[in-house]
């Protein structure tokens, strides 16, 4: 697996500039046949927690709705399909581009081990 990220921006509202990730794996066809097979695809990645005060009644309801509209999430599918970010700085597309980095370096080793079951892995210490 590869991930691919570019990095670009865009005039936003009142000329602020809004910065934009584009993230997305180039899976091999084995990696994508362990995908289906094990039914990966709806597996969260990133998640982002955002902290809001939930409340209660229409309030809670709104943050709520609120939360849903801040919350960023990555899935496998979001991965292999290619998903756009968008941030409101650089410092915050930086954490965010680690994050997905990260995550998708673990979601490698999950498809590394889908690959090798029912057989030996010979690991060199």
């Amino acid at each position: 697996m590869k991930l691919l990220l570019r990095r670009n921006q865009r005039s936003g509202l009142l000329g602020k500039v809004a910065f934009q990730l584009d993230v997305r794996a180039d899976l091999s066809d084995e990696e994508q046949r362990n995908i289906t097979r094990y039914r990966l695809g709806d597996t969260m990645l990133y998640e982002s927690h955002e902290m809001l005060d939930r409340g209660s009644g229409l309030l809670g309801l709104a943050s709520r709705l609120a939360y849903k509209a801040v919350t960023l999430t990555v899935s496998v599918n979001d991965l292999a399909g290619g998903k756009r970010i968008e941030c409101k700085d650089i410092v915050e597309m930086l954490a965010i581009e680690e994050h997905v980095t990260e995550a998708a370096r673990t979601f490698a080793q999950v498809l590394h081990a889908a690959a090798h079951f029912g057989g030996e892995e010979v690991v060199e210490i």
